[in-house]
């Protein structure tokens, strides 16, 4: 069976952004491969922070992750920083990759372009990326169209360790293949920019329905539907976008035949949205409910987790250090 990899930062709560573009396809992928999936705190250090909140937030993430779906009896659901092989790997792959690869990359360029000073944890931030695939030797990661750019670069070092450390037999680093998520970039309710909570705006998954539709009442659609009896084009309209991931094939054929002929206003469009998406999201918010009754579900789900992580971590670096002279 082949394996995968692919994390999550702790940003609290799952908005229906992060669910659709990634959590909603783990779901079904914890099926089909042997799953690695991991709230990658590390990675959220590389900004200012509380620890408080930090704490909080990787909870919030965890009990979503488990409301959403992921079983951990199906997949390996665990936190970054509970494997410290996670580190000790990065560490190892800045001795193979050139700065000029990571100053190349499109993330880092756009980020450093935006503070005064950057920190070296920014700059590195794709090479513990490629540590946290590489240590579980995964041959897919489920990715969206944005981190494709850092997964290249994660081959290239796996191809670069190879050469250098493992010439004369086979590749021991898999060069781990891109799996784009059916459903790709998700709009923010204000049609502007990717659905974040940076931007404010965003839906929580566990939000309640009355929140919900507060903020899918006054969303953005099509800009040329200002009076009710104007045609619209659904292809545009945000709205008709997010029908395709939470209705019926047949509800969202009327909802661009009802956009295109008017017979539809923006609010009755919304209106079926909200029912639909009610439909789906109120089970995972009473999952949600039950699992924070119980802290030690989630306590016990992590560590198991964990356990299971630092198993293959430990026999992936026993490798790594034996080909290297380090052990």
């Amino acid at each position: 069976m082949s394996r995968i990899f692919s994390g999550i930062q702790p940003s609290g709560e799952l908005h229906i952004g992060n669910y659709l573009g990634a959590v909603k396809n783990w779901v079904a992928l914890q099926a089909r491969y042997e799953s690695f999936f991991c709230v990658v705190d590390y990675h959220a250090i590389t900004v200012p922070y509380e620890p408080a909140q930090l704490r909080a937030r990787r909870r919030e993430m965890v009990v979503s992750l488990l409301a959403a779906g992921l079983d951990p009896s199906r997949c390996v659901l665990f936190v970054q920083s509970a494997v410290p092989e996670h580190t000790e790997l990065a560490w190892i792959f800045n001795t193979v990759t050139p700065l000029g690869e990571l100053e190349r990359q499109t993330q880092f360029k756009d980020k450093a372009s935006r503070q005064e000073s950057v920190s070296a944890g920014l700059l590195n931030y794709p090479i513990l990326q490629a540590a946290d695939i590489l240590l579980y030797r995964a041959d897919l990661v489920p990715v969206g169209e944005d981190q494709v750019q850092h997964l290249e670069l994660s081959r290239e070092i796996a191809r670069r360790w190879n050469a250098r450390f493992a010439p004369e037999t086979a590749p021991y680093f898999p060069e781990p293949q891109a799996l784009l998520t059916p459903t790709r970039r998700i709009m923010g309710l204000d049609g502007q920019a990717k659905m974040s909570k940076s931007m404010g705006n965003t839906i929580g998954l566990l939000e309640a329905p009355d929140s919900i539709w507060a903020k899918l009442r006054p969303a953005v659609t099509d800009p040329a539907r200002v009076r009710r009896t104007d045609p619209g084009t659904p292809e545009v309209c945000n709205i008709y976008h997010l029908h395709k991931a939470f209705s019926p094939p047949e509800t969202v054929e009327t909802v661009a035949v009802n956009c295109r002929t008017a017979a539809w206003g923006c609010l009755d469009c919304k209106r079926v949205l909200f029912e639909n998406m009610n439909a789906e999201l109120a089970p995972i918010r009473a999952r949600a409910e039950a699992i924070q009754a119980e802290p030690a579900v989630v306590e016990g789900a992590l560590a198991e987790g964990a356990h299971r992580a630092r198993t293959v971590a430990a026999e992936t670096m026993g490798a790594v250090k034996e080909s290297m002279g380090l052990a």
